[in-house]
This record gives structure tokens, sequence and C-alpha cells, in this order.
């Protein structure tokens, strides 16, 4: 068996084998890893264009603005990239907003969400002119409403809803249910409406649901929408509906998920006459990106192979982090000798990227690509054991350019020098 038949559920036109060498669009990533060293991250701006185009269909029967949720990925070439498409930003810290700006993200596309915004975060989003706020708290709403008086502007506000529903997926990501952060509760969001004249400084004309990530079935989706529809009955003004991201990405190929076409017809008879906005991420930038690592060294004990790579939990958490499962594949295709544990030179026994990947022979030197790697992984990124961060390289067509250059020891040092 091949890691071509292993794999092959999650290769696609962007990243795919030719004979025998790994490819991402036109470019052998064998040749890239050469000139820009390993680990290093590698997204398909073919690949991005093409998901993008996915879920602009897949919502336009429903006229829904999408906001690309920055915390999956932010590099600013990728943000330039996805605002050229028309994508507006969501953004959940005030470096997210800045960052946008900075990619030349009009404000008034900019979403602000986030449970614990800062005053400072805050008054950063009117001064900007963020198009909307999502608020989380009563709190948040009396602060917001103040620093929007002191400012003379009167921004446009959604209710974070927190509906208490589990949805199902991994703990870690499920945020509509009451044991979460997240939102506020139905009755705290009926009370808020009922009283929209304490707040007299911002326009509430909106409620926001997003009831986790990896959301694997539609019903959950379904019934949070139902749930914010009949808070906002009363309310004429309230014709804004954020139903948030959450569209799941498929890591292993052996997933059934609801696609976005899937999710788009099930929520359409609800959302006639709404003003319908998402914040997807993942399923934008996930399957677009890779992490190129080498190995460094093999070793056999207690029954197992061990292949030592040198990329790592700082590179990619995600395995550490949710037990999240990335296909690692050579990027030499040759038959399959049997699993391995692929793992990282970090001091840490989680530091593990795959706990059983099926891996031809391997030796020092070899190169394996982590697929299902362009969500989380650099925006999650550390510099615990002193590690550098490694270069993103974007790939166009036959071409590819260092979107963000490898960290050097200097610039770990950078900040603490002269203190």
């Amino acid at each position: 068996m091949l890691p071509t038949e292993l794999s092959g559920a999650l290769l696609n036109e962007s990243i795919r084998y030719e004979n025998g060498a790994l490819w991402c669009d036109g470019v052998p990533l064998d040749a890239l890893a050469d000139a820009v060293g390993t680990p290093a991250y590698v997204y398909s701006a073919a690949r991005l264009r093409a998901n993008v185009a996915r879920l602009q269909a897949a919502f336009a029967p429903l006229n829904a603005t999408i906001h690309y949720s920055l915390k999956a990925n932010a590099n600013l070439a990728i943000v330039r990239l996805l605002a050229g498409l028309g994508l507006g930003m969501d953004a959940v810290s005030g470096g997210e907003i800045d960052r946008a700006l900075r990619a030349g993200v009009d404000p008034a596309r900019i979403v602000f969400a986030g449970v614990g915004k800062t005053p400072a975060e805050l008054a950063y989003a009117l001064d900007a002119g963020a198009g909307w706020i999502n608020v989380e708290s009563r709190d948040e709403l009396r602060l917001l409403d103040r620093l929007a008086a002191e400012r003379k502007v009167r921004p446009r506000v959604a209710l974070r809803l927190n509906p208490g529903i589990s949805a199902r997926t991994h703990p870690h990501i499920a945020t509509g249910h009451f044991g979460a952060k997240f939102g506020i509760a139905p009755e705290v969001v009926a009370d808020i409406l009922a009283h929209q004249s304490a707040a007299p400084h911002v326009a509430i004309e909106g409620l926001h649901v997003h009831i986790g990530s990896q959301l694997g079935r539609v019903e959950e989706t379904i019934e949070a929408v139902r749930e914010a529809q009949s808070l906002a009955a009363p309310y004429r003004t309230l014709r804004t509906l954020n139903i948030g991201g959450g569209f799941p990405v498929a890591y292993t190929g052996a997933e059934r998920y609801p696609d976005p076409v899937q999710f788009a017809a099930a929520l359409a008879p609800l959302l006639n006459g709404w003003q319908v906005k998402l914040e997807p991420g993942r399923s934008i930038i996930a399957d677009a990106g890779l992490l190129l690592v080498s190995v460094l060294y093999v070793k056999h004990q207690g029954g197992h192979r061990f292949v030592i790579t040198d990329g790592s939990m700082t590179e990619l958490i995600r395995p550490a982090l949710y037990e999240a499962v990335h296909p690692v594949i050579p990027l030499r295709a040759a038959p399959v000798a049997g699993p391995a544990i692929v793992a990282g030179p970090v001091c840490e026994s989680a530091d593990v990227l795959h706990r059983g990947a099926d891996l031809p022979p391997l030796a020092p030197g070899d190169r394996l690509a982590v697929l299902v790697a362009g969500a989380y992984g650099m925006a999650m990124a550390s510099n615990y054991n002193l590690r550098v961060k490694p270069p993103e390289v974007l790939i166009e067509d036959d071409t590819w350019r260092v979107v963000r250059r490898r960290e050097t020891w200097d610039d770990l040092l950078r900040l603490e020098e002269d203190v």
C-alpha cells in the first residue's frame, strides 16, 4: 500500500502526488523545502479561493455576508487575499482588528467578537469604526455604552446568545452550552432587549449564535437559530442574525460531516427575510495549508517505531491540545512499512504530531508533510524551548513567496534587550 492510497481522501487538486512526488499546485514540495528549510508552513492560494467560492455559492441563496475568522490564521498576505475575494473579517482582539486594517479591510466589514474585550480594545474598535460588535455580557454592554457616549458614536451591536445547546464536538471547542464562558443566557438576552433604553448609545440590531467548531450535525445549529429568532420576534429592528462559523473539516478522510451546502439548505427556510452573517475560519484555510518537516532520527523501542522530526508541538499544538489527528505523509511516495509515532524534539511527552502514521521506511533527511494544518497551526505556534517560529510560504500557481520569514534567535531576544 502507498501513502497516496491512505491519504487520497484528503489530497485535492492543489495538494497531490505527481510521479511519486508531493506537489502543492505547480510547486514540488521537496524543492521548496530545499529553498526555505524545515519546518515550514505552506499555503495554496488556489485552494483558498476554491474554499471561499464553495462557501459563497452555498450561502448565496441566503445573501449571507461572510466574515473570515482571523483567529484561524491571520497571516497578512492571506488576509489581503481573502479581503480581495470580498470577505469581511471576524476579529476577537484589538490585535486582529489592527491586522485587518493593515491588510486594507474596510472597518465597516469588521465584526469584533470575544468574551473578554478590554476597555482599551473596545475603545479602539469604536475609534476604528468597526461595523459590528458582538456583546457577550451585560457588563460589557454597559461599558460599551459608556465608551460610545464619550465618543458620540452609536455602534451596531449583536448580543451573543448562549442557547444552552451542547454541540457534538470536542469539549474544548463547544461554546453554546451553559457550562461554557461564552455568550448570554436566554433570559438575560430577553431582559436586555426589553430594556434597551438602559443602553441608549448602542444600537442593538442583531443576535449572534456560535455554538462551537467542527459541528457534526446541522440540527443543533437549527435549534440555536430558532431560539434566537424567538427572542428577536417582538422587536422589528432585530433582523440580523450572525450564525457564527463552525463548519467542519475532515482531518482523516473517514469523517462524515455535513458540508456548507447542507447547512445552508437546512437553514434557508428559517432565514428568509433575515440579514445573515457567517464567521467561518477553519473551513476556508485548514485544508489549504500543510506543515513541512524533516526526519532527524528513527529509533525502535518498546515495539514502536519513533520518527523524530524537526517539527513539533511549538509549530502545531493541535494534536497535544485537542488530540487532533493530522495525516502525515512522505514527500516521496513509497510502500508503507507500518505505523510510526511521529514526534518532535520538544521536551514534553505530549510533543507528538501523529501517534500511528502509516509511513514507508524512513531515514534522517527524509521529509514529511503534515496535512490539513492551515487553521490553528501557525496561529497557535509558540517559542517554547526557545524554538523559533517557522516561515510561512504562499503558493500562487507555479510560483511561491515567503510571506513570513523564519524567526531568528535575535528575534527572541529583541523585546528583552535594554529592559
